[in-house]
């Protein structure tokens, strides 16, 4: 066990079942020793299939964070596979992460100018089963933006306005956006650490 995993008390590395470069970052930055699994599910008809049966928008991301645990945890028996997924919500209409440059610059401008929630979840699972579960959510508001500047914005941030919900990264340019911010910087990056690090530690998992 390396020096960095010093706070890890699992068997094995953790399993993150997710290709998201920021979420294995903030794991790392942890101290989490974490092994990448991406999962292979259809989360857009999990999510179809979720609101159809009355789900709110906010609730697709515990819906898919569940599916995406459930996924992979049947073939890593006796591992933790924590799974996490975000949903970005605007006056009821939920937000995707946009196929291309043209599709962020519409997202920008339809926030621009509003608050939107932004709900991060988590799911563990072990051998099949969700053994922990937790839900956090930011509320931002992003200030009136020209079409120029959304432009420009979009041009400057380049390939990065697609890896996330609502064309942005907080953490990069997408912070010339916004007037005002609420609530738990990972939670807006996508993996509400403080939350997991206590469910972890319920479970035994971390000091």
């Amino acid at each position: 066990m390396t020096g960095q995993a010093t706070f890890w008390r699992g068997d094995a590395p953790l399993v993150l079942a997710s290709g998201s470069a920021t979420r294995l970052q903030l794991l790392e930055a942890a101290g989490l020793p974490v092994e990448v699994i991406r999962p292979d599910i259809d989360e857009r008809a999990i999510e179809a299939d979720f609101l159809a049966m009355g789900g709110r928008p906010a609730g697709v991301a515990s819906a898919l964070a569940d599916a995406k645990a459930s996924s992979v945890s049947p073939s890593h028996p006796g591992r933790i596979v924590l799974s996490a997924d975000q949903m970005l919500v605007c006056e009821g209409h939920p937000f995707h992460k946009p196929e291309d440059a043209a599709a962020a610059e519409r997202q920008v401008a339809m926030l621009a100018g509003r608050k939107h929630e932004l709900t991060s979840a988590f799911a563990l699972a072990r051998d099949g089963r969700i053994i922990g579960r937790g839900v956090s959510s930011a509320m931002l508001a992003m200030r009136p933006l020209t079409p120029g500047f959304i432009k420009d914005y979009v041009t400057m941030a380049g390939p990065a306005v697609t890896s996330s919900v609502g064309g942005y990264q907080l953490e990069g340019l997408g912070i010339h956006l916004f007037e005002t911010i609420e609530g738990d910087h990972s939670t807006i990056l996508g993996l509400p650490m403080l939350s997991l690090l206590a469910t972890l530690r319920e479970l035994d998992l971390v000091a």
